[in-house]
């Protein structure tokens, strides 16, 4: 991977994860949380520029044991697209008493408005316990399809074990999405960055 001079511009996606895209990384914003917030709301950026764009979760630490959530804007005020989605996730115990790969039928969603799990786990509180990985969000602007998004986060949960969820969706409207929101099922979000990168 190599990094253009003015620091915005990454020549290999790949960097995220190769079933992210292929090509040249721009990045858009970056949003340095350091203080507790229920909600990181990411509004500016997300236009026809782009036909993918990618939102990269660093170092995300949060408050409770609970769930790191996403929900998407459409046009209006409030962050409740209807989508359908599917979550995967695989897990391995700290003792090595369990390993599992599951279909996470409860972090599904069946054409609601309601919020997508990013995690399948409750979070471990430790100090140096985050959540890591990346959404892609496919087409937003596009107001005659409906628009697919992709994600995949990394953790601790507090059994202890190492989790990856992997999420697919789609959001079914015609308006164009305009608005990403990330919150926590309960608590708060305590410190992280998140980078949106145009894909182009």
């Amino acid at each position: 991977m190599g990094v253009i001079s003015n620091g915005t511009t990454m020549l290999d996606a790949g960097a995220l994860d190769s079933g992210v895209a292929t090509g040249k990384l721009t990045l858009i914003s970056t949003t340095t949380i350091s203080t507790s917030t229920s909600a990181v709301s990411i509004t500016s950026g997300i236009n026809s520029t782009y036909d993918k764009y990618v939102f990269k979760l660093i170092n995300i630490h949060v408050s409770a044991q609970a769930y790191l959530q996403v929900n998407f804007r459409d046009g209006s005020t409030a962050y409740d697209a209807n989508k359908i989605t599917t979550m995967y996730y695989a897990s391995h115990k700290e003792d090595d008493s369990d390993q599992e790969l599951v279909f996470g039928a409860g972090n599904s969603l069946e054409l609601s408005t309601g919020i997508q799990r990013l995690t399948s786990g409750e979070m471990d509180l430790s100090n140096d316990s985050n959540i890591c990985g990346y959404l892609c969000l496919y087409n937003p602007s596009n107001t005659t399809h409906v628009k697919h998004f992709i994600a995949q986060t990394e953790y601790m949960t507090n059994s202890p074990s190492a989790e990856t969820s992997y999420i697919a969706g789609l959001c079914i409207a015609t308006a164009a999405i305009d608005g990403i929101q990330f919150t926590m099922s309960s608590g708060t979000i305590d410190s992280g960055i998140i980078k949106l990168y145009g894909v182009g």
